[in-house]
C-alpha cells in the first residue's frame, strides 16, 4: 500500500533546500516582527533568542533526518539473519476479527517468513476460535509455527512476556499490534540493521490504515508520518531513537528476556505502570546499545476514528511520555544524545508556555502590536515538519489527495497547539494514573464500505539500490 518514491535522492534535495530557505526566511521575518512589536515600556520581547535556538534545533534535526539511509546487511551478515529464529509477538484484546485476519495474513505474505508467531489472547470478550483455526492451518502450510494462548486480562506487557516465553529459541522479536498490517518486505527490511551487533532495536515507519476515514484520521496520519521522518529519523542517525511505534518494532530477544521482570514490574510513584510499553522497551534497548529506525520497513495500523477515542489515546500517550522522560533523565548518560534531546525538549516546552503567556498578557489583553505576525512562526514550522509526509507515496491515495492533506497543515498546527498541548499538560498533572484504560469493546472496525476498494497488500519500498541513493 505504500512505497518510497523512486526519485528519493532528488526529492530529498528539494526538501532540504526548501527547509533551509524557509528557516532563513522565517528568521528574517521574525527579526522584522521583533523590530515593530514594542512593549508598553518601550522594550521588546526576547523572541529572536528563542526563535534562534528553535531554528538551530530544527535545522540540526532536519540535516540529520535527511541524511538517514536504509541499513543494508553485508552478505555474511545476511546469511546470519536468514538463519536466525525470528518470533512475532501479538498481544490480542477485543480486536475486530477482520482486522486481526488482515494482520495475520500479512505475516504469511512476507518475503522473509517469521519462524514463530506467538499470539496471546489477553482475556478478550470476543471469540477468536475461527481466526485461530484458520491461521494455524494456513501457517502450517508454509512452515510457520503458531502458538496461540489465552490468559486472564493482565495487560499488554504480560501478554508480550507470555508470548516470548512460547518462543525460547528466538533471537529476534517483532512486536506488532493485532490490527497491524505489514508491508510484504517489512520483516526482511526491519532485520537489516541487526547486522550491526550494536543495534538493539529497530523502529518501522507506521502509517494509518484508515487515514481516509475522516478529517481526524487524515490529520493524525500527517502528524505521525511527519514526526517519524523528521524527529525520529534524526535520532536514528545517531543511534538514539527514543520511542519505537508500538504497532511495529523489532528487538534483540535478550532485551525483553533479560528485563522481563522490570518490564512487567515497572512502577511510578509506587504504582504499577502498564501504559507506554513501547517507549519502555526502547529505553531498555537504548541502555544496551543503539536504537535505530529502518525507513524502508513499513506497516499500517488503524487509528482512532472518533474524537473521544483519540483523546483517550493521547492522554495515555502523554502520561507515558512524561513518565518515560523522567526515566531518561535519571538513567541515561548525560553525554548521550537522547539525554540532551530530552533536556532541550523540556526547555523548549517551558519556553513555549512563556511565549504564549506573553502573547496573552501583552498582545491580546494589552496594548501590544498586531498578533498575526506572531502566528507565522508556528505556521511555517508546521509546514516544514510536514514536508516529509510528501516523501512517501501510497498506492491507495492519489498525489492530489496527499497534497490537499498537506495543505491542511495549519489545522494540524492549531490542533497540536491547543488540544494536544492541553492534553500534554493534563498528562503531566495526572501521570500518577498509570493504568491502561483499555477498551471494553471493539472501537475500530475494518473498512467494509462497498464504494471503497478491497484491501490490497502493501507495495514494498523501492529496490535497495534506489532507496539507498
Amino acid at each position: 500500500m505504500t512505497r518510497i518514491t523512486p526519485a528519493t535522492a532528488l526529492r530529498r534535495r528539494v526538501l532540504v533546500i526548501t527547509t533551509l530557505a524557509a528557516l532563513l526566511l522565517g528568521y528574517f521575518l521574525l527579526r522584522r516582527v521583533d523590530a515593530f512589536v514594542v512593549l508598553s515600556d518601550g522594550g521588546r520581547p526576547p523572541f529572536v533568542f528563542l526563535y534562534t535556538l528553535t531554528c538551530a534545533w530544527v535545522l540540526w534535526q532536519t540535516v540529520l533526518a535527511y541524511t538517514e539511509r536504509p541499513y543494508r546487511a553485508s552478505p555474511d551478515q545476511q546469511r546470519l539473519l536468514d538463519a536466525a529464529h525470528v518470533a512475532v509477538l501479538i498481544p490480542l484484546y477485543n480486536e475486530d476479527p477482520a482486522l486481526l485476519r488482515r494482520s495475520l495474513q500479512s505475516l504469511l505474505d512476507q518475503s522473509r517468513l517469521p519462524d514463530t508467531v506467538s499470539v496471546t489472547d489477553d482475556g478478550s470478550t470476543v471469540d477468536y476460535t475461527a481466526e485461530r483455526d484458520w491461521f494455524s492451518a494456513a501457517a502450517a502450510g508454509v512452515g510457520v509455527r503458531v502458538v496461540w494462548r489465552r490468559t486472564e486480562n493482565r495487560g499488554k506487557r504480560h501478554a508480550q512476556v507470555t508470548a516470548v516465553g512460547a518462543a525460547p529459541d528466538a533471537q529476534y522479536l517483532l512486536t506488532i499490534d493485532s490490527d497491524t498490517e505489514l508491508d510484504p518486505r517489512a520483516l526482511q527490511e526491519i532485520l537489516q540493521p541487526f547486522g550491526d551487533p550494536r543495534v538493539q532495536s529497530v523502529a518501522a515507519v507506521v502509517l494509518s490504515a484508515n487515514a481516509h476515514r475522516n478529517w481526524l484520521t487524515r490529520l493524525f496520519d500527517l502528524h505521525a508520518v511527519s514526526w517519524q521522518l523528521t524527529e525520529r529519523s534524526a535520532q536514528s542517525v545517531l543511534g538514539s531513537v527514543m520511542v519505537n511505534t508500538g504497532a511495529c518494532a523489532a528487538y534483540r530477544a535478550s532485551v525483553l528476556r533479560d528485563h522481563a521482570v522490570s518490564y512487567v514490574g515497572e512502577t511510578f510513584m509506587g504504582r504499577p505502570v502498564v501504559l507506554s510499553d513501547d517507549s519502555m522497551l526502547t529505553l531498555l534497548a537504548g541502555l544496551r546499545g543503539r536504537t535505530v529506525q529502518q525507513p524502508t520497513a513499513f506497516a499500517r495500523a488503524t487509528m482512532p476514528e472518533r474524537l473521544s477515542h483519540h483523546l483517550r489515546q493521547q492522554v495515555r500517550w502523554m502520561r507515558g511520555s512524561w513518565i518515560r522522560s523522567f526515566w531518561r533523565v535519571r538513567y541515561l548518560p548525560a553525554t548521550s544524545y537522547a539525554f540532551i534531546h530530552q533536556a532541550l525538549s523540556w526547555f523548549l516546552t517551558l519556553s513555549t508556555v512563556a511565549v504564549l503567556a506573553w502573547i496573552v498578557l501583552f498582545q491580546v489583553t494589552g496594548p501590544g502590536g498586531p498578533l498575526w505576525p506572531l502566528l507565522l512562526g508556528p505556521l511555517l514550522y508546521g509546514y516544514l515538519t510536514s514536508l516529509p509526509y510528501l516523501a512517501i507515496r501510497r498506492d491507495d491515495e492519489p498525489l492530489r489527495t496527499r497534497l490537499l492533506v498537506f495543505a491542511c497543515t495549519p489545522l494540524a498546527v492549531v490542533w497540536r497547539g491547543t488540544v494536544l498541548r492541553f492534553m500534554r499538560w493534563y498528562g503531566l498533572a495526572t501521570c500518577a494514573r498509570t493504568g491502561w484504560g483499555t477498551r471494553e469493546r471493539i472501537e475500530v472496525f475494518a473498512d467494509r464500505s462497498s464504494h471503497l476498494p478491497a484491501p490490497r497488500p502493501l507495495q514494498h519500498a523501492a529496490a535497495p539500490e534506489a532507496a539507498a541513493d
